[in-house]
């Protein structure tokens, strides 16, 4: 079984070996200043991340993850490399320990397990954000309303108002300003706004603004309206997973304390039973 993990092992390494000896020597030599290893793996990312095997939607999803440590697909595509060799040597090294045929299922699936593990920790990012903003953007659009109100014109209102906040809103709202005083107009920084921000309730936003703005209605109403409607659509979301926490809880009790308080329960029954000298008898 080690030796059937070993070659499993030793099978995938020369693969990845041997897609790194295919990637010309101009891109390997442009990055003379890091670990030759991690420049390779940045290369075959970079052209995997432009091959036909990268999901169209990466550059999305690294957005909606807030770019996290500056990562775009080339380098999550490096990432991923390389967490797949690393889980294959785990995998290897776990295999001699597993049982029966496990083994072969575990040297197999490990390496397939690493490379898709940046994807999952990309995901919960994005799901991370895409709370805070929610939490934050009825609140938000409250000072927005009475900045604008007092006469700043939107960009400026933005800039002004993620300057006073933190969080993910509040920076992606500053981009928006920053954008905007630089020359790109306003509806273009709301689409890039809505890239970075694909949240139902950013979409809107944008969109209330974007039609506010083609018709010269009055921004003020528009941000009272759609702080109205955050705060509706914020509260349903805390219902709908205050309702999903119930079976959760349901399972949990089920399947971890009634057993553990039974099997209290049939120990305590135990001691007092072989105390006793044995069962009564009849």
């Amino acid at each position: 079984m080690v030796i059937a993990a070993a070659l499993a092992f030793a099978a995938a390494a020369l693969g990845v070996l041997g897609a790194l000896w295919l990637i010309p020597a101009e891109p390997r030599a442009r990055g003379a200043g890091g670990p030759r290893t991690l420049r390779a793996l940045i290369a075959l990312g970079a052209r995997a991340a432009a091959g036909r095997g990268t999901p169209r939607d990466l550059e999305r999803r690294i957005l909606a993850a807030g770019r996290p440590g500056g990562f775009g697909p080339r380098e999550l595509m490096a990432a991923k490399l390389a967490a797949a060799v690393l889980g294959g040597l785990a995998g290897a090294l776990a295999a001699g320990m597993a049982p029966g045929r496990l083994g072969v299922l575990v040297t197999v699936a490990a390496p397939g397990a690493g490379f898709l593990a940046p994807d999952l920790w990309l995901a919960r990012r994005a799901r991370e954000r895409e709370q805070a903003v929610r939490r934050a953007l009825p609140a938000m659009l409250d000072v927005l309303r009475v900045t604008v109100e007092a006469g700043a014109s939107l960009p400026a209102a933005l800039s002004e108002v993620g300057g006073r906040s933190s969080g993910a809103l509040a920076a992606e709202w500053r981009a928006v300003g920053r954008e905007v005083e630089l020359g790109v107009p306003l509806s273009e920084a709301l689409d890039a706004l809505t890239e970075r921000l694909p949240q139902p309730e950013v979409r809107a936003l944008c969109a209330a603004l974007e039609r506010a703005r083609r018709h010269g209605a009055p921004l003020g109403r528009t941000l009272a309206a759609q702080a109205r409607d955050t705060r509706v659509a914020l509260r349903r979301h805390v219902q709908e997973e205050a309702a999903k926490a119930g079976p959760k809880i349901q399972l949990v009790v089920a399947l971890l304390l009634v057993p553990s308080v039974l099997l209290m329960v049939a120990a305590a029954l135990a001691a007092a039973l072989l105390g006793s000298g044995g069962l009564p008898a009849v």
